[in-house]
């Protein structure tokens, strides 16, 4: 184990500082940083429903589509996104975590509302805030108050549709105030254990209380407990359940330059072919699935509606989704990737995916995770791709130590593997001369992952936009 003192002619852009936002933002930033943080988490849905009721309900104004599961909701989200606003559908799109700016959480018609946008949205709903916060035993957390702002966002818009991912969990989430006409759940793994349980039969319990009456769920591939789990809810309330592998699914996948072609089959039974998504990963395809399943409920496809979808229109969104931090590629020479993998489900298929897509020759990672993650789980996943790792900290106060991080590290790579670089800038030229001293410069690379918080800030770092 070593700590990286040298310097290096590689050009990091400086952390955009706090001071460089409008003074609005700023201010309400600092506000919302007052409340509860979004990891801590109360179960009930009395504040947020009471702020829902003061507002007037705007919640209830456009129909929705709601997402949760452990992993892949925001780039299913953003795949739901593009293909609504191919059929010319004005959207409202609530994610997170955000990976640089609050905003981005917020979207109107696939663009982050503006900083001037999401300041007036805050005035415009903090009276009635501070009111529900005077009326409830514990205020509104900085999750709830997102939420009742995206939601009076998107009627103000007004959007046709709104697309939610959860926060966390589902039958307690803020977010579940809304009714989706479609709920999607994405894959269950291990992660919130603490507040979730223990197995993912348990979780997927509490994800499950997204599917409200008369719904249609959209079901990605699940682990047998999960999938009983949200079979025997679905069936409890009435809604109608679709099942990826059965009611849909991938048919073909190839690798592509930049992305990958698929063929899907949609509920209706047509299938779609020649599609290219600009991401890599198998999983990517199957979110690319899940999504258009999501999509045609949501138009009604296989069930009121015979015909399948524009298949032009479907080819048109899936050509332009994007994913920020996910599998990102932001420099060449070496390359370095970016990826928000931040549970060990997460690390083992962007490690698949890693292998599969880019054949690195060499690859060193730059890790900095959460404290309340399965930090050894994630390290493990990662190690048969990783030639070395950096292991650092982000600035978040969740960040785990990197002492801490380093002892972790060790225990999986072995000393000789890991060096030691408290600040992430310097971890980052550290892993680029690790990668550059290597003997074939042109299949070295960099992956910074551990954390959406890490590739935020990676990402301004690198000066990404």
């Amino acid at each position: 184990m070593s700590s990286s003192a040298g310097q290096n002619p590689y050009t990091i852009r400086p952390s955009a500082d706090s001071a460089e936002q409008p003074a609005g933002l700023r201010e309400i930033e600092a506000e919302l940083a007052k409340r509860w943080p979004e990891n801590k988490l109360e179960p009930s849905l009395d504040r947020i429903n009471a702020l829902m009721d003061i507002l007037g309900q705007p919640q209830r104004v456009y129909p929705a589509i709601h997402i949760t599961g452990t992993n892949g909701k925001t780039s299913t989200a953003r795949m739901v996104e593009q293909l609504l606003s191919a059929f010319e559908l004005r959207t409202g799109r609530y994610t997170s975590p955000h990976v640089e700016s609050v905003t981005e959480r917020i979207s109107l018609d696939g663009q982050p509302i503006s900083v001037e946008k999401f300041v007036e949205t805050y005035q415009d709903i903090e009276p009635y805030v501070r009111m529900v916060d005077a009326a409830q035993p514990v205020a509104l957390s900085f999750f709830e108050v997102l939420t009742g702002m995206a939601y009076a966002a998107f009627a103000d818009a007004p959007v046709d549709v709104a697309v939610v991912e959860v926060g966390m969990g589902g039958s307690w989430d803020a977010t579940n105030v809304i009714d989706g006409a479609v709920a999607v759940v994405t894959p269950i793994s291990l992660d919130h254990t603490d507040r979730l349980g223990n197995t993912t039969g348990a979780i997927a319990v509490e994800k499950a209380g997204v599917i409200k009456p008369g719904a249609l769920a959209v079901i990605s591939q699940q682990p047998l407990d999960a999938a009983q789990a949200i079979l025997e809810h679905s069936v409890k309330v009435g809604a109608t359940v679709a099942r990826e592998g059965l009611e849909f699914g991938v048919l073909s996948r190839e690798i592509a330059v930049g992305g990958q072609l698929l063929t899907l089959r949609g509920l209706g039974g047509a299938e779609y072919s020649d599609i290219f998504i600009p991401l890599h990963g198998e999983h990517q395809a199957h979110n690319a699935s899940v999504a258009l399943a999501a999509v045609e409920a949501f138009f009604g496809v296989g069930a009121a509606r015979e015909e399948p979808l524009d298949a032009d229109k479907v080819r048109q969104a899936f050509a332009g989704v994007s994913s920020p931090g996910r599998l990102e590629v932001v420099r060449r020479s070496p390359t370095i990737v970016l990826d928000a993998a931040h549970n060990p489900a997460g690390a083992q298929v962007t490690a698949s995916a890693i292998s599969e897509s880019f054949g690195f020759s060499r690859l060193i990672g730059v890790i900095a995770a959460s404290g309340d993650k399965d930090v050894t789980g994630l390290l493990e996943a990662f190690e048969p791709v990783l030639a070395e790792v950096v292991v650092t900290e982000n600035s978040t106060h969740r960040a785990m130590s990197v002492d801490l991080l380093a002892r972790q590290a060790v225990e999986v790579f072995g000393e000789e593997r890991v060096t030691v670089e408290p600040r992430l800038d310097d971890a980052i030229e550290a892993a680029v001369t690790l990668a550059e001293d290597g003997e074939d410069l042109g299949g070295a690379g960099v992956l910074i992952t551990g954390s959406v918080i890490t590739v935020g800030e990676a990402r301004l770092l690198l000066g990404r936009k």
